[in-house]
C-alpha cells in the first residue's frame, strides 16, 4: 500500500476542486494513481469538479449562524463561479444547511466541515453532486467561529460578506443595538485586529520598515526616523484596530467610546469577517 502524503491530496484537491477527503479516498483506492483518482471522482460525480478546477469561484453566499444561547456562532463562505447560481435556491438552501451543520457538529475549518455528514453522504460528496447537476465549480471555502458571553451576527445585503463581533457581557437591548453597530464598522472598514495588542509582529515590523523608509524619502534626519516611525505605528493603530477607530456613524467617537458608554467594562473579545472575495 503507497502512503497518501497529505502533499498528495492536497495536490489532487487542487486539480480537480474535489474535497479533502474525497481526493484521500480516491488516493487510498487508487494506490496513489493521480489519473486514476481523477478517474474515481468523476465516477463519483466529481467530473465537472475536474474539467472546471480552473476556474475561478469568487461569487457565492455568506451564511452567519448562532447557537440559541447566542455564545456561539460560524460564518461559513460557499462560493460558485457566477451570481446566477449564488441564487440558485438549491445552492442557498445547501450552503444554510452546512452553515447549521458546522454549528451543530463543532466543525472550525472548511475542511472539518466537508468531512460531516448532510443526510446519508458527506458534505463534500454534496459539492461534487450539486457541481454535476449545476455545471459550476462549486466550493466550500472558509469556516470561522467565534464565542463569547454575546455573538452578533451581521450579513451584508448582498449576502457575500458577513461578520461576527463576540462581546464579554451578556445580551441586553443596549449591548445588542451597540452590537450591530460594531458589526456593520467591521464589514465596512475591515480592521485588522481588535486593539494594538492583538496586531502581529510581522504587521508592525512592516508598517514600521515602511514609515522609516518613507521618512528617509522624504529626506527626514536620521535621528528622527524611528520617532517618525513609532508615529506612523500609532496612527496605524488608531486607524487599523477596532477599538480605536473613529465611529463610522459618529467619528467624534471611537468605538471603545461607544461601548463604554452603555457600560465602562464592555468590550469586544473577538471578531470574524469574511467574504466571497477572501
Amino acid at each position: 500500500m503507497v502512503e497518501i502524503k497529505a502533499a498528495d491530496i492536497n495536490k489532487l484537491r487542487q486539480q480537480t476542486g474535489a474535497g479533502m477527503m474525497d481526493c484521500k479516498k480516491a488516493l487510498t483506492e487508487t494506490n496513489g494513481d493521480f489519473e486514476a483518482a481523477i478517474d474515481y471522482l468523476r465516477k463519483k460525480g466529481a467530473k465537472v469538479s475536474a474539467l472546471r478546477a480552473g476556474k475561478e469561484a469568487k461569487e457565492g453566499l455568506v451564511i452567519a449562524v448562532v447557537n440559541g444561547a447566542k455564545t456561539k456562532g460560524v460564518l461559513l463562505s460557499v462560493n460558485c463561479e457566477t451570481d446566477f447560481v449564488a441564487k440558485n435556491e438549491e445552492f442557498s438552501s445547501f450552503a444554510k444547511e452546512a452553515a447549521h451543520i458546522a454549528l451543530r457538529d463543532n466543525a472550525t475549518s472548511a475542511e472539518q466541515l466537508s468531512a460531516k455528514k448532510i443526510g446519508d453522504i458527506t458534505i463534500g460528496e454534496k459539492v461534487a453532486e450539486l457541481v454535476g447537476k449545476i455545471g459550476e465549480k462549486i466550493e466550500v471555502k472558509k469556516l470561522v467561529v467565534s464565542e463569547g458571553a454575546f455573538v452578533i451576527p451581521y450579513i451584508h445585503s448582498n449576502s457575500k460578506l458577513g461578520v461576527l463581533v463576540a462581546f464579554n457581557k451578556p445580551q441586553s437591548d443596549a449591548i445588542e443595538a451597540a452590537g450591530k453597530d460594531v458589526a456593520m464598522q467591521v464589514a465596512a472598514m475591515n480592521p485588522v485586529a481588535i486593539d494594538q495588542h492583538g496586531v502581529s509582529q510581522e504587521i508592525i515590523d512592516r508598517e514600521l520598515d515602511i514609515a522609516r523608509e518613507k521618512a528617509k524619502a522624504d529626506g527626514k534626519p536620521e535621528q528622527m526616523i524611528d520617532k517618525i516611525a513609532a508615529g506612523a505605528l500609532n496612527k496605524f493603530f488608531k486607524e487599523q484596530t477596532l477599538l480605536s477607530q473613529e465611529f463610522v456613524k459618529d467619528p467624534k467617537k471611537t468605538i471603545a467610546d461607544v461601548l463604554k458608554a452603555i457600560d465602562k467594562e464592555l468590550t469586544v473579545v473577538d471578531f470574524k469577517r469574511v467574504s466571497t472575495a477572501d
